[in-house]
C-alpha cells in the first residue's frame, strides 16, 4: 500500500500548495464551467502528460487519451467511438478552437501495431484498436524496410499522427469549421528522450519554437 500512500501524501500537498495558490481559479470553473481553447488528443502513457509538459493551467486543455493517440475515422465501428465522442463533445459543446493530435517517441501502441498480432498474450482490445492503422504500418515497412525495427516505429509515430490529422477532415462538422476558420488542426510530437516537443508544418516535423502561428 505505500505505492497508494504516496498518492495521498502528494494530494496533500497540491492541497496545501497548488490549490492554495489557485483557489480562485478552481471557484471560478467551478461557478462559469470549463471553456477550453484546446482540445489534446494525447496517448495514455504516464510518461506523456500533455498539460504537464506544455505548463498549462486547469480549464485550459480538454484532453482524450487513447492508445496511441489515435483518431478513428467518422464512420468506424461503434465499439471504438469513445474517442470520437469526446472530439465531438469538445468540438460541438465545448466549441474548442484547436485540435491537438499530440504524439510521443518509444509509444507502445506504435510498437504494438508494427509488431503485429500478439495472439499468446491474448490482447483482445489492443490488437483491433491499433489495427485501424495498419495501412500506416505497411507503408512504413515498404518506404523504410531497411530501417532497425526502433527506427520504423519512430516513423510510424510519426505517420500515424498525420493519419488523425486526415482521419479528423472525415468529420463533417470539423471539416466545416476548419474551412470556415473556426477551428485548426495540430499534430504535435514529444520526444521523450530530449524533452522536444515537434509540430507538423509543411510536412516536416520542426521545433514548436519555429512553427508558423501568426
Amino acid at each position: 500500500m505505500k505505492e497508494v500512500k504516496k498518492l495521498v501524501e502528494g494530494y496533500e500537498r497540491f492541497l496545501d500548495q497548488d490549490f492554495e495558490k489557485q483557489k480562485d481559479l478552481y471557484q471560478k470553473l467551478s461557478k462559469d464551467g470549463q471553456s477550453p481553447k484546446f482540445l489534446v488528443i494525447s496517448c495514455c502513457d504516464s510518461r506523456v502528460d500533455p498539460a504537464h509538459i506544455m505548463n498549462t493551467a486547469p480549464g485550459e486543455l480538454f484532453i482524450v487519451r487513447n492508445i496511441a493517440n489515435l483518431v478513428p475515422v467518422s464512420n468506424s465501428d461503434e465499439n471504438l467511438n469513445c474517442t470520437n465522442a469526446a472530439i465531438e463533445f469538445a468540438v460541438k459543446h465545448l466549441k474548442v478552437k484547436h485540435i491537438i493530435v499530440f504524439g510521443h517517441s518509444q509509444c507502445g501502441g506504435i510498437k504494438a501495431l508494427m509488431e503485429g498480432n500478439h495472439p499468446n498474450d491474448n490482447y483482445s482490445f489492443i490488437d483491433p484498436w491499433v489495427e485501424l492503422f495498419e495501412s500506416v504500418k505497411e507503408k512504413i515497412l515498404e518506404e523504410h524496410e531497411k530501417k532497425s525495427f526502433n527506427e520504423q516505429c519512430s516513423y510510424c509515430e510519426r505517420a500515424c499522427i498525420e493519419a488523425s490529422l486526415n482521419n479528423l477532415m472525415t468529420f463533417p462538422w470539423i471539416k466545416e469549421k476548419c474551412n470556415s476558420g473556426d477551428l485548426a488542426i495540430h499534430g504535435w510530437y514529444f520526444e521523450i528522450e530530449t524533452g522536444r516537443l515537434l509540430g507538423k508544418e509543411n510536412g516536416e516535423f520542426i521545433p514548436v519554437s519555429k512553427l508558423k502561428l501568426n
